[in-house]
């Protein structure tokens, strides 16, 4: 059976359990939510973007069998049980043809979910909710046409399914991938009303195209519960305002609400929302936030440590400034502000648009020197107390030693967490 199709059967059958959606190409962020899975003997749930990933290589690089590859390779590395492991794809559809007109963006979209799913991906959001070029900027996309798009790319990937079959999530409230753009106080909840149209509209275009029995694994729909994050600001769970739409899934049968950016939420929040039905948890930017933060610590430590002994340092926040300012494209349209707000953004916005240049070659080459004078110097262990003290802390207690990967990896398992706190209550 599809290890996300039994997920909701446990849920059927009582029991208050959610899983966290890792949204990350970072090998540290992967290996840290592999050590955790190993740790608490759980499945760990890892997604690929269809910007981050797709049959030109996208942002990565890489295409959707090497994604597989890649994560396969990361999970053999630390011995966690390959059987553990389910591959979603996020996002899936026009999202990054949106300036070609329907024909030629639903023909990628077709080819992307076809690849996504011979690749081995067993979770596929399918999202069709943007516009395309020939569609009218004035008017609101309609559920039937974003349905209809939706069933189309399903039959493709019923055509190319095997093995234990496709567990699929819809909907056409889908928040924009990896926060807002600006920063605000509230957002408005998906209704009751509108979740139930969204449900029978993609019901009925599915049905069109016959494939009622795939519908019948559609396990979640995407909603926007009330959670949402920019460069400054964290919108949390309000339960409240969510419960008329949660009550909602009562006749439902197992279908649970995927919820997306609800990085940066407490503990306490998350939980709420896998006990009101957003059982899907989907995080991604918190988790290179967490894993940025200490790299910055360590250059910091790097700094006072060597600073005046003669070492080559990193110097690896300026480089990683240095390479933001020179490809400014993944930044420019989330960051607003005069010089000095920007630069701020830049390093510490919750939007964390700095992971997208963790790959550049200068900041790896960067890192590699940091990494090698951590691990190559006397550093005084109360300098990792001043920046790093969690981690200190877990070095005291023998549970982590003092190489960089490892304090970053324990660092990025402080998000995890709390996810492990929201959707296993049990452990």
């Amino acid at each position: 059976m599809n290890k996300m199709i039994d997920l909701i059967n446990r849920r059927k059958n009582g029991e208050n359990i959610g899983i966290c959606s890792v949204c990350s190409a970072n090998e540290l962020v992967i290996e840290a939510a592999f050590e955790v899975g190993i740790e608490y003997n759980t499945q760990v749930l890892i997604e690929a973007t269809a910007n981050q990933v797709n049959q030109f290589g996208g942002y990565t690089g890489m295409k959707p069998a090497d994604f597989v590859k890649y994560v396969q390779g990361i999970a053999k590395k630390i011995n966690f049980p390959i059987e553990n492991l389910i591959l979603g794809g996020d996002h899936l559809g026009p999202l990054t043809w949106q300036n070609l007109n329907e024909e030629e963006a639903m023909a990628n979209s077709d080819e992307l979910l076809k690849q996504y799913v011979k690749a081995g991906f067993t979770k596929i959001h399918i999202d069709t909710s943007m516009r395309v070029a020939d569609d009218s900027k004035d008017i609101k996309l309609s559920d039937e046409t974003i349905a209809r798009r939706a069933a189309r790319l399903a039959k493709i990937c019923e055509e190319n399914a095997s093995g234990d079959g496709l567990a699929y999530i819809i909907g056409s409230e889908v928040p924009i991938p990896g926060g807002a753009q600006e920063n605000e106080d509230s957002v408005s909840v998906t209704t009751k009303g509108q979740f139930l149209e969204t449900f029978e509209t993609f019901k009925n275009e599915f049905s069109k195209l016959g494939l009622d029995e795939a519908f019948k694994r559609v396990i979640g729909v995407v909603v926007q519960p009330g959670v949402e994050f920019a460069d400054a600001s964290v919108i949390e769970y309000d339960r409240s305002k969510a419960e008329d739409l949660c009550n909602a899934l009562k006749g439902h049968g197992g279908l649970v609400f995927e919820g997306h950016s609800t990085d940066y939420q407490t503990k306490e929040k998350l939980r709420e929302m896998v006990e009101d039905g957003i059982a899907i948890l989907k995080v991604g930017p918190a988790l290179t936030y967490y894993l940025r933060q200490a790299l910055f610590a360590l250059s910091d430590i790097e700094q006072e440590a060597l600073f005046n002994k003669g070492a080559v340092l990193s110097r690896f926040k300026e480089t990683l400034e240095e390479a933001m300012l020179s490809r400014p494209g993944d930044w420019v349209k989330h960051y607003h502000g005069d010089n000095l707000e920007k630069k701020i953004k830049r390093k510490y916005s919750f939007s964390d648009r700095c992971r997208y240049y963790l790959l550049d070659e200068n900041v790896v080459k960067s890192q590699n020197i940091l990494f090698s004078n951590i691990k190559n110097n006397q550093i005084p262990i109360s300098l990792y107390d001043q920046y790093l003290p969690n981690q200190y802390l877990h070095y005291r207690e023998s549970k982590i030693t003092l190489s960089p990967e490892e304090i970053i990896k324990d660092k990025i398992k402080e998000c995890i967490y709390t996810y492990i706190y929201a959707t296993l209550p049990n452990k």
